[in-house]
């Protein structure tokens, strides 16, 4: 399974989830040339067909990947998705993040987080906020910033795909709930899980416990019984 970050995070988001699949995690990750080095790894590695976990930004890339390369994806789980970001919001976070990269992702960070999940913002705090702060670049954070200007989602690429998962939190500042709900309107089959009292990252929280992690073994066991095939 390839888990694929969202914007202004990486790898290490992931931390914890700890599921029963092998994982390819993207260590240098970069948008731009994403789909070139992870069909470039999977050659590598001899793998024929992958799962993909998108994470917002990474929900983009996911479908991205799917649409050029439909037969080499067996199930396809976005979390924190929406229809697309507006290009002024996203210039006025460029802009802000130049005039104080710190100051403004401190706010991010925490907004990614519902008021409720006291334990995902307790833990995103003591493992990630403080070296993300520091080792999250500005040309980085910019470069994510193009990349979600340029994209938008079409669900007409996966209405016939019926290995789609959309997870999403029911408090989520940055995507709006309210748009899950109408990406989900537009995919019929897709299976879509609510998570109550979860924000923009809304698995971090459930570390120490097995909701997530139970939901997302789930779409694989379904798939596999269904389809009859072994995910990566």
């Amino acid at each position: 399974m390839v888990l694929i970050p969202g914007w202004a995070t990486d790898y290490r988001i992931f931390s914890g989830l700890d599921l029963d699949y092998n994982y390819l995690l993207s260590v240098r990750f970069n948008p731009i040339d994403f789909k070139e080095r992870l069909l470039r790894e999977l050659k590598e590695r001899g793998i024929n067909k992958i799962s993909i976990l998108g994470v917002s930004l990474g929900g983009f890339l996911g479908v991205e990947f799917f649409r050029n390369n439909p037969g080499r994806v067996d199930k396809l789980i976005l979390i924190s998705i929406r229809k697309r970001y507006d290009s002024k919001d996203l210039r006025d976070i460029a802009f802000n993040l130049k005039k104080n990269k710190k100051a403004w992702l401190y706010k991010f960070y925490l907004n990614c987080f519902s008021k409720k999940d006291k334990k995902g913002r307790s833990w995103f705090k003591k493992e990630l906020l403080t070296d993300y702060l520091k080792t999250m670049e500005l040309p980085k954070l910019l470069c994510g910033l193009k990349y979600l200007s340029s994209v938008e989602f079409k669900p007409e690429l996966l209405r016939r795909f019926r290995g789609l998962t959309i997870i999403h939190g029911r408090d989520d500042l940055i995507a709006p709930f309210k748009e899950a709900i109408e990406i989900k309107t537009g995919l019929p089959e897709a299976k879509f899980i609510a998570l109550s009292n979860s924000g923009h990252i809304p698995f971090s929280g459930l570390l120490g416990r097995s909701n997530l992690k139970n939901e997302i073994a789930s779409c694989f066991a379904m798939h596999r019984m269904v389809h009859g095939s072994q995910s990566q």
